[in-house]
């Protein structure tokens, strides 16, 4: 086994470890368990925790097609639209990606925000590299076009605002049987929260009425399949 397959035997073993238990709660010695190498080794490969962090970020997102399609999009309105139900419908239903995947990452982050935060920065981070761009650069088209109101939040707070709407919901649902009594399905929660991220950035209210086809988000589906 090469260097890199090391790495990524060590890093797909301890993930699940830090979803469950947290970062601070996983030894060294259980880490190298997991991932049937020596403490050593996993020493050499990652001396800090950072080092590790930074490769679990990489293995979920690095050269993901879905992400690569999406920044390859045309700023405008229609892609902030498909940019708004696309992060809801993937941050609650999973549908982007691995259901379970998604859920390990939410608990990674809120575990790492509960103990000193290294990782969720990281994250967070990573997420504003990929996505805020086109996010941002949307909205600008998007007010000059007429179709956001001057008086929205600041561009990338509305972006983060859309974040914590969808995560907060999504942590409704991840318990069997639910903890926040919504009154429907997650389907119909996510449309309704999609349009309230719509209108709370500022969209004029008949885009934000107009039907959303989820058939616009099967080309990033399509990418990731071809993935």
């Amino acid at each position: 086994m090469d260097s890199e397959a090391r790495r990524r035997l060590i890093v797909e073993a301890v993930t699940p470890l830090f979803a469950r238990k947290g970062f601070a709660g996983v030894t060294t010695r259980e880490i190298a368990q997991a991932a049937g190498v020596s403490e050593a080794l996993v020493f050499r490969h990652f001396p800090t925790k950072a080092a590790l962090y930074d490769e679990i970020l990489k293995l979920g997102c690095q050269g993901d097609p879905k992400l690569v399609r999406l920044e390859e999009l045309p700023p405008s309105t229609a892609t902030l639209v498909l940019i708004i139900h696309g992060l809801v419908r993937h941050i609650v239903l999973g549908e982007l990606g691995d259901k379970g995947l998604v859920e390990t990452r939410m608990r990674l982050v809120l575990h790492s925000m509960m103990e000193d935060a290294e990782y969720a920065r990281l994250h967070f981070a990573d997420v504003a590299r990929r996505v805020l761009p086109i996010f941002t650069a949307s909205m600008r088209v998007a007010r000059e076009d007429g179709d956001l109101r001057p008086d929205g939040p600041d561009l990338a707070n509305a972006f983060w605002y859309a974040c914590h709407v969808a995560t907060f919901i999504a942590l409704g649902f991840m318990t069997e049987g639910g903890v926040v009594p919504y009154r429907g399905d997650a389907v119909t929660v996510v449309a309704q929260a999609a349009r309230f991220i719509l209108r709370g950035i500022g969209l004029r209210d008949e885009i934000v009425d107009a039907p959303f086809d989820p058939a616009a988000l099967e080309e990033l589906k399509g990418a990731g399949a071809a993935g």
